[in-house]
């Protein structure tokens, strides 16, 4: 409309008159009109050849207009002008910009890697079109497959697998896990827990080394005078700890902690160090474990029967009257092991009657270590007392413990060479918290554990401790490296020192045990771990977050055991007990799940539910509720039990997918995201 040294004034299409800078105007033309030309350029745009352009255009910076002349002849009017900027500006692997209407060509080579990636790009494009086509007509591309838990579980967002499963999750409107089911991508729930589980904690395998030996002990330990007894399930093979008594009748009795001492067959920072601390637990689940260990190390170093195994041990004497505490000598030995007692051949013999019996001196038949159980028992509920006093109030086990044992298709016993695949048949056993053999194996570890504790702490040594403040709710037990009083327990310190086979923590204690028991006011000089060393932090927060890990996974395994035992057992009923919102505990299976109809009712009454499904995959149980068992007002709080937090810990959380169908952009380079 009119125009000055270094602005005009334009009228637009609608009518609106703006003001542009004369520098911003890239072709001046007389016709056509300004949306004839709009119109016609874009489809000529598209018709130019880039590879003849790119040929023919100057290797110096070029304006379009000449390039346009180039390509269309001397008389190109106003409509080819503005398809060759139009093209050149689509085009910047061919062209880059240098300016308000200026160019300059690629350099051959990086054109050619240009045109390569943006070949790929194509073709990735239609490979995940291809793969999403699949999906939503329920077949599951071997690709996808191979990605499987990556793409539900630590997905890379710009990997092709992912956003195939993205787009057919959207077309097919269906959730990703039911999707790639139904494709046939996940065709064992159990497969798919276990493969998982090693997805993300053993990606490269569960073996070991064929190198990676135990060291032999640098010395010939002395021959400790007992004849030690171990008290496990009978699937134990990392038999950690062992128990002796010395001294019935004579007044004073001599009670022997024995723990496997792997600590003289492993070096600190070594290559079974590395692996050790790497795996930091044994891994338990129904049917089949992963140790912490290899097979060579454990077979050294477990407290076989018929044999002397390297251990360190701690003997407490004792009032035989009393049972007041009379010292306590820590020693490292070869300790003679007479037995191996199992809990599940001998929980029905030793019996409170049978070791009452024991103690005055007529022990049943067939009661092995009868006057030595005996004491341990009546040790057991003394130590337990004073622990009790301490806490302010007694310890309640009103939940048993669950074993699980898996019978292979057309076996009659549990295998314990077979992996478990999903298709065995379960069978759970209940054994009773607190019973004879527990306790005594229980309050001995406890007392080894706190002494250790205490006497580390008295020789400048650090260690692991485990220390809760106070029983107040919400106060959990907490990791640390000073010693601190356990609530829960009722003891001044407690350290972790007697599973050194199944635990790194264990075994981290135990080698500064040794140097204080080998080398006493020298130790701190001698100890793997000096003070304040950052090692051992590392070592704590490495721990939870493995231990946290591990238990989640057993916690899932074993409801997905107890799921399949209803199903195999056509229950199609419980009876439980409320938690909270909904939650109820079946009263003889390790199972909390959420009842229809229960949000309403108080904590501790007791119900008839109607189980009416299960989801494998997800570990959910659907059931509402049939009849209240008890009308009565339901018990306080505080006298429904102690482990409430537990208990509600154990309900399932639901599978936690890192697949995102809401994304509306795909994930930034790793450069950005840095």
């Amino acid at each position: 409309m009119s125009e000055a040294d270094s602005s005009m004034q334009v009228e637009l299409d609608s009518g609106k008159r703006v003001k542009v800078k004369t520098a911003n105007v890239l072709l001046r033309f007389a016709k056509p009109q300004p949306a004839e030309l709009m119109a016609a350029a874009p489809p000529q745009a598209a018709e130019i050849d880039l590879d003849l352009v790119w040929e023919t255009a100057p290797e110096e910076e070029f304006g379009f207009e000449a390039l346009a002349t180039e390509y269309f002849g001397a008389t190109a009017d106003a409509v080819q002008r503005a398809a060759m900027l139009m093209r050149l500006y689509e085009a910047p692997h061919y062209f880059h910009r240098r300016g308000k209407g200026r160019f300059r060509k690629a350099p051959a080579e990086v054109l050619q890697q240009a045109l390569a990636a943006i070949e790929r790009k194509a073709a990735q494009a239609a490979q995940i079109e291809a793969w999403t086509a699949e999906l939503v007509a329920g077949r599951c591309p071997a690709p996808v497959q191979e990605q499987l838990f990556r793409i539900l579980f630590k997905p890379d967002k710009n990997g092709p697998e992912y956003k195939a499963v993205v787009a057919a999750a959207k077309q097919a409107q269906r959730a990703p896990l039911d999707l790639l089911t139904a494709a046939g991508a996940i065709t064992s729930p159990y497969q798919f827990h276990w493969q998982r589980f090693l997805f993300e904690h053993f990606p490269k395998g569960t073996g070991f080394a064929a190198e990676l030996q135990p060291q032999p002990l640098a010395e010939t330990l002395p021959r400790a005078a007992v004849a030690a007894f171990s008290i496990d399930d009978s699937s134990t093979t990392e038999i950690d700890d062992a128990l002796s008594v010395q001294g019935l009748g004579s007044g004073t009795i001599t009670f022997g902690v024995h723990i496997a001492a792997p600590a003289l067959a492993i070096a600190p920072n070594g290559a079974l160090d590395a692996v050790a601390r790497q795996r930091l637990s044994t891994v338990y689940m129904p049917g089949h474990k992963i140790t912490m260990l290899p097979d060579a190390v454990v077979e050294a170093c477990t407290l076989q029967e018929g044999r002397d195994c390297a251990a360190v041990s701690v003997y407490f004497r004792f009032d035989e009257a009393t049972l007041a505490l009379l010292g306590a000598e820590t020693r490292v030995e070869q300790v003679p092991i007479a037995a191996n007692l199992r809990h599940d051949q001998l929980d029905a013999v030793v019996t409170e009657a049978a070791l009452d019996a024991a103690a005055a001196g007529a022990p049943p038949a067939g009661l092995p270590f009868g006057p030595e159980l005996a004491f341990g028992w009546r040790l057991a509920r003394h130590l337990k007392a004073q622990r009790e006093q301490v806490r302010g109030k007694p310890e309640t086990f009103n939940r048993p413990d669950y074993s699980f044992k898996l019978i292979p298709a057309g076996a009659a016993a549990p295998d314990p060479e077979h992996l478990p695949d999903g298709s065995e048949t379960v069978v759970i056993g209940e054994r009773r918290r607190g019973a004879p053999l527990d306790l005594i194996v229980a309050e001995a570890m406890i007392l080894a554990n706190s002494h250790w504790g205490g006497w580390l702490a008295e020789m400048g040594l650090p260690a692991i401790y485990r220390s809760q403040a106070s029983l107040a709710p919400g106060i959990k037990v907490r990791m640390g490296t000073k010693p601190a009083p356990h609530a829960g327990m009722g003891v001044k310190q407690y350290s972790w020192a007697t599973s050194p086979l199944r635990r790194y923590v264990d075994l981290v204690n135990q080698w500064q045990i040794v140097a204080a028991a080998r080398h006493g006011a020298m130790a701190p000089l001698q100890a793997p771990f000096k003070p304040k060393d950052a090692a051992l932090f590392a070592i704590v927060s490495g721990f939870e977050a493995a231990h946290a890990a591990y238990n989640a996974f057993q916690n899932g395994l074993e409801r997905y055991w107890t799921l399949r035992h209803l199903e195999q057992a056509g229950i199609a009923e419980l009876e439980a007990t409320v938690l909270k919102d909904g939650l109820v505990r079946a009263d003889t299976l390790p199972l909390v799940f959420r009842a229809l109809g229960c949000e309403p009712l108080p904590r501790g009454t007791r119900v008839r539910v109607r189980l009416t499904g299960s989801e494998l995959l997800t570990l959910e149980l659907h059931a509402s509720l049939v009849a209240r068992l008890d009308p009565e007002a339901a018990p306080p709080a505080d006298e429904a039990g102690e482990e409430a937090g537990e208990e509600l810990d154990a309900a399932p959380a639901g599978l936690a997918l890192a697949i995102d169908l809401d994304e509306a952009e795909p994930a930034p380079a790793p450069e950005a995201a840095a």
